[in-house]
């Protein structure tokens, strides 16, 4: 046994100790995921508006459906390209992200997103849900926050006829293929068949339940998620024959109330189109926003999709556009007033000018119309009102696009913003379209979000 028997040594031999006890705290700390987080940066709701940090937030966001995708270590996966454009979002202001938790179904059917997250009921892809977890980590970061919608209404990934198809055990409905009515007619049965529901209902309680495996953060605790979404556009899918509207109501309630039960801290909504999405039933509208576990109203706007603009005649159809889209955001923002709630436009978006998809060319009706959306809100918030934020459709960031090869995405190809269904380029926002970024920019340093 060595002897110390010198001052020198003694106190050498007392930093050692130190040195390696706090070694093994740190390494303890580092070891131990941290499980009990406060809730104080969960954003809330309070008197119509939305509340960060005790403070009201006003936001203009995007859509990035492909986030939890691009987290992957797998197929699609990329995560450099994630923390890039991460980070330029975040240097811009773009803050809330709305995205989609993952897809369902069989690979390879026309106009449908891959790699998927439940191939089939209660089967999962860990390598996509590895994927949402570490793009969890890095919103968390960034201090940015997302939507997570569980699924879609619409067949891009997979959605109301996948549920429908594995309860009833049949084969799935693709529109392009079998024809809009009878993919409307397969969608609408969703609402009434209790398996299909089911199935969905055990989907939400498995991930609301989660705990993300890189920061140990249960996802009920983790400030990154600004609220929980029950469907991209969920609609009631009505007929002649059958009127789903109150089944519709009773499926989107329920589902609420199965969030709450599990998460008592964030929000949830509904992820609706606001009065087109309720079959142009405003009472509906305010039906299922007015479910208590419901924190806000969501709508949607098309210019182009809905008919009030014309793709060869982008520019004369401008003006009118605008003033249909005012007219349709302020049927809810007199709801939001009425229920005091705060109203997200969390979805919008113009083609390119002429509808030409190729990266670079002109957006000049798309600035002017993004101009006044966004000016909309700058107001709002002057004066504390409901209209709380927005959503443009859609991110593509740092995507390559190939339009003069093929037009609509294939496996292989850089994820755009425009679902497989669409064309490349349609809608996305990419980092060379200066002139709309500067406009995305200024007004989140009007918002305060810079």
């Amino acid at each position: 046994m060595k002897i110390y028997n010198t001052k020198a040594e003694m106190k050498r031999l007392n930093l050692l100790w130190c040195v390696a006890f706090v070694a093994m705290v740190m390494t303890a700390i580092g070891c131990s995921k941290t499980t009990d987080v406060p809730t104080q940066g969960i954003i809330t709701v309070k008197n119509g508006q939305f509340m960060r940090n005790g403070e009201p937030y006003y936001f203009v966001g995007t859509n990035f459906w492909y986030g939890a995708i691009l987290g992957s270590e797998g197929e699609g996966g990329n995560r450099e390209r994630l923390c890039k454009e991460l980070d330029f979002m975040k240097a811009n202001g773009i803050d809330n992200l709305r995205i989609l938790v993952g897809g369902e179904g069989e690979n390879g059917l026309l106009g449908k997103i891959e790699p998927n997250l439940q191939p089939e009921p209660g089967v999962y892809n860990d390598d996509v849900l590895a994927g949402l977890d570490y793009l969890m980590m890095e919103l968390g970061k960034r201090n940015m926050t997302a939507v997570l919608y569980f699924y879609n209404a619409w067949e891009w990934s997979g959605g109301y006829t996948q549920y429908v198809a594995w309860a009833n055990e049949t084969p799935v409905l693709v529109p392009r293929v079998d024809g809009w009515f009878s993919y409307n007619t397969f969608a609408g049965e969703f609402v009434r068949n209790e398996r299909a529901k089911q199935i969905f209902y055990d989907h939400v309680k498995y991930i609301v339940s989660r705990t993300n495996r890189y920061t140990g953060i249960k996802y009920i605790d983790d400030p990154a998620i600004f609220s929980w979404q029950i469907s991209n556009e969920p609609r009631a899918f009505s007929s002649k024959e059958v009127d789903n509207k109150e089944a519709f109501a009773e499926w989107l309630a329920t589902s609420a109330k199965l969030i709450r039960s599990i998460d008592p801290n964030h929000m949830i909504s509904t992820g609706s189109e606001g009065y087109y999405g309720c079959e142009w039933d405003m009472d509906l509208c305010e039906k299922i926003h007015a479910i208590d576990e419901i924190a806000y109203i969501n709508c949607h706007v098309w210019p182009y999709n809905w008919k009030w603009m014309r793709g060869d005649h982008m520019r004369e159809d401008l003006e009118q556009s605008c003033q249909y889209t005012e007219e349709y955001i302020n049927m809810h923002l007199e709801l939001g007033e009425k229920i005091q709630k705060p109203v997200v436009v969390e979805e919008f978006g113009m083609p390119r000018d002429n509808m030409d998809f190729r990266k670079g060319s002109s957006v000049a009706c798309r600035d002017m119309y993004y101009t006044y959306v966004f000016d909309l809100i700058v107001k709002s918030r002057e004066k504390n009102g409901v209209f709380a934020g927005c959503n443009f459709w859609s991110w593509g960031g740092y995507a390559e696009t190939n339009p003069d090869d093929h037009e609509y995405w294939a496996k292989g190809d850089d994820y755009t913003g425009d679902p497989a269904q669409e064309q490349q380029g349609l809608n996305s926002i990419f980092v060379e379209d200066e002139s709309t970024m500067k406009i995305i920019r200024e007004t989140n340093q009007k918002l305060g979000n810079l």
